[in-house]
């Protein structure tokens, strides 16, 4: 276990871990999750973190109780799932992750308007460079509102972090991206992209913009992503978050 996996509360890691497997569709919707019991066993944590664990899956919308029955995935029909290009895809041979900035700063206008945020207002920016055996392959740029900060404290931290992007926060605030709007663009890579990436000027590059909503339209997330020229680029269909349930 590293070290930033051992800050991450266990319940958190067994919340991510039964969600991976919804995901994936090893639990499909309509089966049973394992039980209080069995977590804990599993896992060799204590009953309440098994059961906290459940409840924040519960509170996303992925799973539901039947009293005196147990705790199963959300039906398809109550789950708001969106097909899109899936541009973020790891490269072949990714191996490293270095975080490059993690603070809380005066969001720029862009990002603020991507966020729903009033101009100027605090936001929480986190850049990440990944890099594999060939070298750098894309620059990521995450920014949240500032109100993150003060619950899903490791956004700050100058480390990479398990489900780092939304898994993290989602898991954290029980909020879920449900709806995500995707742009992609080309354009000359700045200075700074260009140092990082290693691009002689002048360069193109592709940017990936996404907005992350959750089921009542609220911006959790808003992200560029960074790819040199002459990297080939996933496209493939995806499911978002397994939380989107409307409660209006």
């Amino acid at each position: 276990m590293t070290g930033i996996e051992g800050v991450v509360p266990k319940y958190l890691q067994i919340a991510a871990h039964l969600r991976e497997l919804i995901e994936r569709g090893e639990l499909a919707a309509g089966a049973e999750v394992p039980s209080e019991r069995e977590l804990a066993a599993r896992w060799k944590v204590a009953r309440p973190t098994a059961a906290k664990a459940l409840n924040t899956l519960r509170q996303q919308g992925i799973v539901r109780s039947r009293r005196g029955s147990g705790t199963y995935v959300a039906e398809q029909s109550a789950l708001l799932r969106e097909s899109a290009p899936r541009y973020e895809s790891s490269p072949p041979g990714l191996h490293s992750v270095r975080v490059l900035r993690a603070e809380v700063v005066e969001g720029p206008r862009e990002v603020t308007a991507a966020l729903g945020l009033p101009a100027s207002s605090a936001v929480v920016v986190r850049k990440l460079l990944s890099e594999g055996n060939s070298g750098a392959a894309r620059l990521v740029t995450c920014w949240y509102p500032g109100e993150f900060a003060s619950a899903a404290t490791l956004l700050l931290e100058p480390e990479p972090v398990p489900g780092d992007g939304s898994r993290y926060p989602e898991a954290v605030l029980g909020r879920g991206v449900a709806i995500v709007r995707e742009s992609v663009g080309a354009r000359l890579a700045t200075e700074d992209e260009r140092r990082h990436l290693a691009l002689a000027p002048p360069a193109a590059v592709l940017v990936v913009h996404r907005i992350g909503l959750d089921a009542h339209g609220v911006a959790l997330v808003y992200r560029e992503s960074v790819h040199p020229p002459g990297r080939s680029t996933l496209h493939r269909e995806y499911f978002t978050s397994s939380t989107a349930v409307f409660r209006r």
